[in-house]
């Protein structure tokens, strides 16, 4: 889907929700809660937002896509967090064949794309942010060190690019 199709969706999306919820998570907070002392993964620290945005909506109902291979698993675990122990909870992989969740990420990938334009006002062309993407690695390679609070420290793209600049040339010996 193209950006001007996902803005033009995102605007009745939005005129027909009631209430909705983005939450931003800052690279510092990924990298804390892969590589921290608490050391979760990307899976339970989306668990822990979902919970976030559920308790404050309140919603009778939620369908969620399940990052988890385990989705009873990951399912108790939020309800376990939920104020609402009646919520009418579905948790599915490729839960965007359901129209709501279809909704969510197109207004999740236009905030993000929203916050990717910033990014490139203040820093200059980053690229799209995603890893195959040779603007965005070429971005990296030549600022890895200056924009530290832009980085993912535990992003595998970020360590090797990190790893290669920290070797000494051969002919720095």
């Amino acid at each position: 889907m193209t950006h001007k199709k996902r803005i033009e969706l995102e605007n009745k999306i939005k005129k027909v929700l009631k209430k909705h919820i983005i939450i931003q998570v800052k690279p510092n907070e990924i990298d804390e809660a892969i590589e921290g002392n608490n050391s979760l993964n990307l899976n339970w620290l989306e668990a822990n937002k979902l919970i976030e945005i559920i308790n404050k909506l309140n919603p009778h109902k939620a369908i969620l896509d399940c990052p988890s291979p385990n989705i009873e698993k990951f399912k108790n675990y939020i309800l376990k967090s939920l104020t609402n122990k009646n919520i009418d909870l579905t948790l599915a992989h490729k839960a965007e064949r359901f129209e709501i969740v279809a909704a969510a990420s197109i207004l999740a990938k236009c905030a993000r794309e929203r916050e990717v334009e910033q990014l490139k006002k203040k820093y200059g062309d980053i690229g799209p942010g995603y890893p195959s993407n040779e603007t965005t690695k070429e971005f990296i390679k030549e600022n890895y060190n200056k924009y530290p609070e832009i980085f993912r420290k535990s992003w595998s793209t970020w360590k090797n690019i990190y790893a290669q600049k920290k070797q000494k040339k051969l002919d720095e010996f």
